[in-house]
């Protein structure tokens, strides 16, 4: 069976898609509580109108694709607050049925011909300790282990009927490996979005050129490429990845604050924005672009007029 990119309507018709903002960090903004080890996950049991609001606004602000709210929805850390496996489930698949409403809702509203992706999003084994360990991958497990870790949900989001996985926020080359060959079973495609220790390095230390070389040949593969990092750090890893692979790049770092998992406060890191990063990414074959923490629905109205501007003058 072949695999084919949900994103290459986009990449054909305009030779770039729009990926959304953050979720969590604007569920924060409309007044939810994340100091929790679920984070986003507690508003899917809590608020989940919420969640589908925020994917709703991103799509209005032009984004092409909706990250879905369970990058930190696991079986183990919902267990923690007293969900069966049966119950963790339908809460994963829930996160996706919130984006596909959302979608629906745009498109009921916004009628168009464009293809509107749904991005299920699976955080590293680091995002369930719940304590920063995402952007160090300084935890070991089997490689039974990781998989068992992520199979009930990578299963439940498919079953749930997402377009593409979202494998983000990896800082571990033994879980990447696992996690390529797991989406094998599934013959479904993925994303790899890694954070860095430089802009040579994933943060466990791996050189990005192994990891790359290492995800070449998994056809599954569709993307390649960073989040959650600084905006700055961005135009750098691009270059290192450019050496490595001829998959399209995708990269949707941070707001341009500096987040300090030991106090979990964020602080001014650069004033230049997403948008004035853009041009620059593109030429460094940069073709999906978005934001991660701290971006908003305003940012990503403001890269996509950016580019359709420069697209069409």
């Amino acid at each position: 069976m072949t695999i084919t990119n949900p994103f290459q309507w986009h990449l054909d018709t305009n030779g770039y898609a729009i990926i959304d903002g953050a979720l969590a960090t604007e569920l924060q903004n409309r007044g939810c509580d994340l100091n929790d080890p679920l984070w986003s996950a507690k508003v899917l049991m809590e608020q989940p109108q919420l969640i589908e609001d925020v994917h709703y606004d991103y799509f209005v602000a032009g984004a092409d694709c909706a990250i879905t709210a369970s990058y930190q929805a696991t079986p183990l850390g919902l267990a923690s607050k007293g969900c069966t496996l049966s119950e963790s489930i339908d809460l994963i698949k829930k996160s996706v049925q919130l984006a596909q409403q959302a979608k629906e809702r745009y498109l009921l509203n916004n009628p168009c011909n464009k293809e509107l992706v749904i991005a299920g999003s699976v955080g590293p084994y680091g995002a369930f300790l719940a304590d920063g360990s995402e952007y160090t991958g300084d935890y070991s497990l089997s490689d039974e282990e990781i998989a068992t870790f992520h199979h009930d949900r990578i299963q439940a989001l498919i079953e749930a009927g997402i377009d593409i996985i979202a494998f983000e926020t990896m800082p571990s080359f033994p879980e990447i490996k696992v996690l390529a060959n797991l989406i094998k079973q599934y013959n479904k495609p993925c994303w790899f979005t890694f954070t860095l220790k430089d802009h040579d390095h994933i943060s466990d230390g791996t050189p990005l050129a192994t990891v790359i070389n290492w995800l070449n040949s998994i056809e599954h593969v569709m993307m390649i490429g960073v989040n959650c990092i600084a905006l700055d750090s961005v135009t750098a890893a691009l270059k290192t990845l450019s050496q490595y692979t001829n998959k399209p790049f995708i990269v949707y770092p941070n707001s341009g604050e500096h987040y300090d998992p030991d106090n979990k406060t964020w602080c001014i890191a650069t004033h230049r924005t997403l948008c004035e990063y853009a041009d620059e990414w593109q030429q460094y074959g940069a073709q999906l672009i978005g934001g991660c923490c701290r971006t908003t629905p305003d940012d990503i109205k403001q890269l996509v007029n950016q580019l359709h501007e420069k697209k069409h003058p």
